[in-house]
């Protein structure tokens, strides 16, 4: 047994002993990949238009102190990924190119060691050229020299790396990375996050699978399951263990079975029926729903779930999954990633991947994929952080290590 597997098999032993009962079959750790967001996936970034000047070095920080008086400082803020000055030696290869062939003064400015120095104006939508020409004419080192005023393109949004802000030094103007993403979540966080789970993450993603077989061996659903729990100061609880079951009412569904019954589905409703039954506890009330057919199939339909159901909310008094970290053999359908972003749930791991109907992956969905014959999907969704949605999330794909061997599904059909 190597130091991996010791690993692995001391972190469950350190679990809870309903967790220890629950899982039966070998766990090794996998890999946890960060998925990334609709923003940091699309090239289509917005650029603008800047207008940039050059005076002597002498005569920049009187430049710089003009230009903000023509201009309120939430505009001059807005700019904080590009440096305010640049060298001439820092500007791009076809900036420099192009200023130096413009005059016999733009060659000597480029040539050897120089005293002038480039300056972003501001915004060419926001700035008057003659009126900013004057002003520059005023200053003290620029009488007799002809103002310098250019309109270049620069990046709207701060890069989301160090790669990118030198790609784009060398593009458009030199540009700063500052260590955060504008794009997505805080690069800090995801690797707090992935320290925070990584070492347990493969005992969750075990019952899942486990609960995937059982629910597709009685014919309830398909070979996909979901694991709830919560993490709190260095513990891990299980609130709850779903299977598929799209298949219990044939009758009453259509040819894609009942929707309601996702495992994603019916893992929130049980979640949200242990805090019901905790109020109906507190206040001694037992409502019965009136309902025509049990529609969500939330009730424990397999042993491992009805285990798991008996137990208690640890939070009771939290909203419905807030915080929680949910574990799916595969990438929640559209419908099942928004649930989980109605529930408030923290983290989301899955395994497989459904490039045609998945909603928190951010990449094109089905295109180039070669087990697919040409089948597309659309544009990724990436539903799991958008700005739009006012609630966000960290999710990972996670890949098995090896002995968890892959559960197979129709790639068209929701999870």
């Amino acid at each position: 047994m190597d130091e991996e597997d010791n690993s692995i098999h001391r972190i469950l032993d350190a679990q809870e002993p309903i967790v220890k009962e629950l899982v039966r079959g070998e766990v090794e750790h996998g890999v946890l990949i960060p998925l990334k967001t609709t923003l940091e996936l699309r090239d289509d970034y917005v650029t603008a238009r800047v207008l940039i000047t050059r005076t002597p070095l002498k005569t920049a920080n009187p430049a710089i102190m003009m230009l903000r008086e023509l201009l309120s400082e939430e505009v001059v803020k807005c700019f904080p990924h590009l440096r305010r000055c640049a060298k001439p030696c820092d500007l791009p290869a076809h900036l420099k190119a192009q200023f130096m062939n413009e005059s016999q003064q733009s060659r000597q400015i480029h040539t050897g060691k120089s005293n002038w120095i480039y300056i972003i104006a501001g915004p060419e939508s926001m700035l008057n050229v003659e009126e900013v020409r004057q002003e520059l004419a005023k200053l003290d080192g620029m009488e007799g020299e002809e103002v310098f005023i250019r309109s270049i393109p620069v990046p709207m949004v701060a890069p989301a790396s160090q790669v990118q802000a030198a790609m784009w030094s060398q593009q458009f103007w030199p540009a700063v990375y500052r260590k955060n993403n504008p794009l997505g979540p805080h690069p800090s966080m995801i690797a707090r996050s992935t320290d925070e789970i990584s070492d347990d993450a493969a005992i969750w993603m075990s019952l899942a699978h486990q609960v995937a077989h059982q629910s597709q061996a009685e014919g309830f659903g398909e070979a996909m399951g979901a694991c709830v729990i919560q993490r709190e100061e260095d513990k891990t609880t299980i609130v709850a263990l779903a299977g598929d079951a799209r298949w219990c009412q044939r009758g009453k569904c259509g040819d894609e079975g009942n929707p309601m019954a996702h495992c994603v589905m019916r893992a929130i409703s049980m979640v949200a029926q242990k805090l019901v039954r905790c109020e109906n506890r507190q206040t001694q009330t037992n409502p019965t729903p009136i309902l025509e057919y049990e529609c969500f199939q939330d009730k424990p339909m397999l042993e491992d779930e009805r285990k798991v159901f008996e137990l208690e909310h640890p939070s009771p008094d939290g909203y419905l999954c807030h915080g929680l970290e949910m574990y799916l053999t595969h990438e929640p359908c559209v419908m099942c990633s928004m649930a989980i972003l109605h529930s408030r749930m923290g983290k989301v791991v899955f395994r497989h991947r459904m490039p045609l109907t998945g909603g928190l992956s951010a990449e094109d969905r089905g295109c180039g994929h070669p087990s697919l014959g040409g089948a597309d999907g659309g544009r990724g969704l990436g539903l799991f952080w958008r700005r739009e949605l006012n609630w966000s999330l960290i999710a990972w794909e996670w890949e098995s290590g090896g002995c968890m061997r892959p559960l197979e599904v129709d790639k068209a059909i929701h999870a």
